[in-house]
């Protein structure tokens, strides 16, 4: 039986701390990557989340994309990252009416899309008011949620809603009962253990339900996290300012557990991806390793290139396959 493939990604602007354009894919090919998530980078104008760019500044990324033969493989957007209803919660988080968000946030996605030759937007499941229980919630963010699916269906483009804590979304019970509610095969279901892990999950539960969402899944985000917390790795990493989230081949996380699992699902989720135009199923590396929060995280270059070979060792443990560029490429370069 071979060995499942997949594409390697990760969000670039976690290298370079001056998130420059030119660094980021710079530091992507270096370590043999085609594609990289796109979500806060500086095209000269200073650094701009994606969703501000300016078409100008659109035309000289996609420039760059060319010269360093580079892809992006979704729009790291920060969609569904809203409040559902107009109601204080004692958080920063906006409202924003959803007829103007559908009309303005969304299509502007949809633009960066269509502009970067990509089929895939990473999205989020909306903010329930803060401390309530989210099911109340549920049907009114899966009748938003599935405007926001149409309208990607529209343009042939694929929503992924990600797992995280705080959001509607934030559990496999949760997630897919969104996913079965909207009922599109444009919308799919981003798994990241890392962040169930980071509020409270144990690995069995992360994989638990990691399981749960497994019927939706379109690709997945990796990060790893020290839990339960390893005392002197923690102390270790606390000592040079670091966090609890580790490379994921380090500590007692439920990576293994999920990517074993993931590695039978890859051949069911190209079949529902592939016809849609997404070229094939991505691991995307969001690492953490010297923080993150609500919309971004930092890992440095030296972080990022720890935390990338440590996904590989894993990836090369569990026999997937992927390809990474090398010197027998240089002759015959990509198209």
């Amino acid at each position: 039986m071979a060995n499942p493939e997949v594409i390697l990604s990760g969000f670039a602007d976690e290298g370079p701390v001056s998130k420059r354009a030119e660094e980021q894919l710079t530091m992507m090919r270096a370590l043999g990557l085609s594609y990289y998530t796109i979500r806060f980078i500086d095209v000269g104008n200073g650094v701009k989340n994606v969703m501000e760019l300016s078409n100008e500044e659109i035309e000289k990324l996609k420039k760059l994309h060319g010269e360093y033969e580079i892809r992006i493989s979704s729009v790291g957007s920060p969609i569904g990252k809203v409040k559902l209803v107009d109601q204080e919660d004692g958080t920063q988080n906006r409202f924003v009416p959803f007829r103007d968000y559908l009309a303005n946030d969304v299509q502007r996605a949809i633009d960066l899309a269509q502009a970067f030759e990509t089929k895939l937007i990473r999205g989020f499941s909306y903010y329930h008011p803060h401390g309530e229980d989210p099911w109340p919630y549920l049907d009114q963010a899966a009748e938003q949620l599935g405007q926001i699916v149409e309208k990607c269906a529209g343009a042939g483009l694929v929503y992924g809603l990600e797992v995280e804590g705080d959001l509607i979304g934030a559990d496999g019970d949760t997630l897919i009962a969104l996913y079965e509610k909207i009922g599109s095969p444009n919308v799919c279901i981003i798994p990241d253990v890392g962040n169930m892990e980071a509020k409270d999950h144990s690995p069995d539960s992360a994989f638990e339900h990691y399981m749960k969402m497994r019927p939706g899944v379109g690709w997945i985000h990796i990060k790893g996290f020290n839990n339960p917390p390893d005392k002197e790795m923690l102390a270790a990493a606390e000592a040079r300012g670091l966090t609890r989230f580790i490379p994921v081949d380090r500590g007692d996380s439920g990576h293994e557990q999920v990517l074993r699992d993931f590695r039978t699902a890859v051949p069911e989720i190209l079949e529902r991806i592939t016809p849609l135009g997404v070229p094939g199923v991505f691991v995307d590396l969001e690492p953490h390793v010297k923080g993150g929060g609500q919309f971004g995280g930092v890992s440095g270059v030296d972080g990022f290139g720890v935390a990338f070979r440590s996904l590989c060792r894993l990836l090369d443990y569990l026999e997937f396959d992927y390809h990474l560029t090398g010197y027998e490429d240089l002759s015959n370069p990509a198209e």
